[in-house]
């Protein structure tokens, strides 16, 4: 009874969404944050996981805030014909009912455009919640209860959706939390991971392989609902959603619903395509990230591999939430990394020029030791 009692007293809440847009599966909170540096030493010392605490965000100033704006504008047409082939798989492989379960936060923009794009494809059945995993943490497991026995939602519509994949960690931890799942609960779920960009070849759907700029994976709140990444530490009861903080200050800043806007707007402008689903081509872009990654640790003496961040997406969360040592840009006049030279001149990192990578950029992690 105590723990029915705590999960009805758990409140979802939209961020700065709409309803039928998102709705995060996550307790807000206050949390004390940390400052950059001090979070990466106790990170790497050992001393504290990275989902217990946050380093202060800032709004994005004007000139950020111009590229991300002039990104949207030139990728909105290609990501609206990803979404609408992505929404196409998930109505004809679920046929009942569809729920999409987005990780929080890089896949909440994409769930979003996910469930408009679906109820252009007439399936008003469609729903969005965004929910937290954690790299070596696991999913939210009251989350999951909660879309199943309070929502109603049929285990079978379940789909977990991501922005991008690069060396494929969350998609790891997705499928082993899910595989305990499977195990221990009367529900089993689908233990597939859908994404927009797939450059490591390890996602099971994907709409293409490219490591392209998409425009909500170079900001953070302020693309995201107002919402930080998830939080688990001692705050959260064996009871909670996950936590995060919102950031109710940034909204003359935020752009969360106006970029749903302009991808959605561009809808009506694309024809339905089918996902290739071509395994060869995966494969090599497997092996290609596995190559890659091997040149790095033996060029660079990367003794762990979360130290390298590849793809612009990864490159850009480190240049804006970690404590970066080298940006590897394959061609730096290249307009997807206009926003990574950016950041780099401001926080004086090195750039260094690879034309040989697989992908547009990398980024490596200070290793404080």
């Amino acid at each position: 009874m105590e723990y029915l009692e705590s999960i009805f007293l758990m409140t979802p809440f939209t961020g700065s969404y709409r309803a039928e847009d998102a709705i995060f599966l996550l307790k807000p909170m206050r949390l004390d944050m940390v400052d950059v540096a001090t979070k990466e030493r106790l990170i790497q010392s050992g001393q504290r996981h990275y989902s217990e605490m946050l380093a202060p965000e800032r709004a994005p100033d004007p000139h950020y805030r111009a590229l991300f704006e002039t990104l949207t504008d030139r990728y909105a047409g290609r990501l609206a014909a990803e979404i609408l082939a992505l929404a196409g798989y998930l109505a004809a492989s679920r046929p009942r009912e569809i729920t999409l379960v987005s990780l929080a936060r890089a896949g909440t923009p994409i769930g979003a455009l996910l469930v408009r794009a679906l109820r252009r494809l007439g399936r008003a059945d469609a729903k969005h919640y965004s929910i937290s995993i954690i790299r070596d943490r696991g999913i939210d497991e009251n989350a999951l209860r909660h879309i199943l026995h309070q929502e109603g939602r049929e285990p079978a519509g379940l789909a977990f959706v991501d922005g991008w994949t690069a060396k494929g960690v969350i998609g790891e931890e997705l499928r082993r939390a899910l595989a305990r799942w499977n195990t221990h609960q009367p529900e089993r779920l689908d233990e597939a991971l859908h994404v927009v960009s797939d450059i490591g070849g390890v996602a099971d759907v994907a709409a293409t392989d490219d490591d392209y700029a998409i425009p909500s994976g170079i900001l953070n709140a302020t693309v995201s609902g107002l919402t930080s990444r998830s939080i688990l530490n001692t705050a959260i009861g064996p009871h909670d959603f996950h936590g995060c903080v919102f950031y109710a200050d940034f909204a003359p800043h935020d752009r969360s619903t106006w970029f749903l806007d302009q991808v959605t707007n561009r809808f009506a402008d694309v024809a339905l395509a089918s996902l290739s689903g071509d395994d060869g081509r995966r494969k090599a872009r497997r092996e290609a990230m596995n190559t890659f990654l091997e040149r790095l640790h033996t060029r660079y003496r990367i003794g762990d591999h979360n130290f390298i961040k590849p793809g612009v997406a990864e490159a850009t969360r480190v240049l804006l939430r970690r404590l970066p040592d080298l940006l590897l840009l394959r061609d730096p006049d290249a307009p997807d990394v206009a926003h990574l030279r950016l950041l780099a001149d401001q926080k004086r990192v090195a750039v260094v020029v690879d034309p040989a990578m697989p992908i547009q950029a990398t980024a490596l992690i200070k290793d404080l030791s």
